[in-house]
């Protein structure tokens, strides 16, 4: 894979990420903190500044009460 193709999936995985994040209206700041990470962090990772630690995208799914499945397939 080619860092365009890396970027697109993890645009589209950023994207579902938000949309069950606002779904289950949620601020950024609360699911920060049901998730038990950085708000500030966090809302890098919305904007495509940062990105999560395998770890961290999991405590963010499992935070949303999805499974990861519904984030990672492309």
């Amino acid at each position: 894979m080619g860092i365009k193709e890396d970027k697109k999936i993890n645009s589209e995985i950023v994207s579902k990420i938000k949309a069950a994040r606002l779904d289950k209206n949620l601020t950024q700041e609360e699911l920060a903190k049901k998730a038990g990470i950085n708000a500030n962090f966090y809302a890098k990772v919305e904007r495509g500044k940062a990105k999560p630690s395998g770890v961290t995208l999991t405590k963010i799914i499992k935070a949303l009460g999805l499974k990861s499945t519904d984030i990672l397939s492309v």
